[in-house]
């Protein structure tokens, strides 16, 4: 049995040495989207993963009032891409972004998703204008006012994350586990 364990062993070992290293970023905005990448492989999905009849879910017991629904925190974070991407790209944003919420015609979970979806590869487009000559350039930022394009950039990395962690407890609320919980 040990002789098979030391096998397997050196076999998974070889194997994991033999592995490419990451190829390091070309600049500044491959690195930003990168991050940003890492955001959309855990949002998206558990947007997905919340069934439709929840999508208007909000918890109401505890120091919750006032909060957005699911569906609202799915449209929010795909609002708020679309803004920056329209900002790094210099040009009016796509969709309706009156409110921080988008429009109040994305109603159901397949027209939500799309919305979300089409909002990170807006974004990418607008990650995709970075490079090092520009990153500290100011450019008229996403909410009023003067911003560095990474600064812009930058906010795609972390604003997701933060609705997406609201989003995990509206999950486990509604007994799912998120995505990237699963085994």
């Amino acid at each position: 049995m040990n002789k098979l364990f030391l096998a397997t062993l050196l076999l998974c070992a070889t194997a994991f040495a033999q592995q490419p290293a990451p190829k390091p970023p070309a600049n500044g905005g491959e690195v930003i989207d990168r991050q940003f990448t890492t955001v959309e492989k855990e949002f998206v999905p558990a947007v997905e993963a919340m069934p439709a009849e929840k999508f208007d879910f909000a918890p109401t017991t505890g120091e919750f009032k006032g909060v957005r629904t699911f569906a609202l925190q799915a449209r929010h974070v795909a609002t708020v891409n679309y803004m920056i991407g329209a900002s790094l790209l210099g040009e009016k944003p796509p969709v309706d972004v009156k409110s921080e919420n988008g429009s109040d015609d994305l109603k159901t979970k397949d027209q939500i998703v799309k919305y979300v979806k089409d909002s990170f590869a807006y974004a990418h487009k607008g990650i995709a204008t970075l490079n090092e000559k520009n990153l500290v350039e100011m450019i008229d930022g996403p909410f009023g006012g003067k911003s560095s394009r990474l600064g812009a950039a930058n906010i795609l990395t972390w604003h997701g994350m933060d609705h997406y962690g609201q989003m995990v407890i509206y999950l486990r609320m509604n007994g799912i586990i998120p995505p990237a919980s699963r085994q």
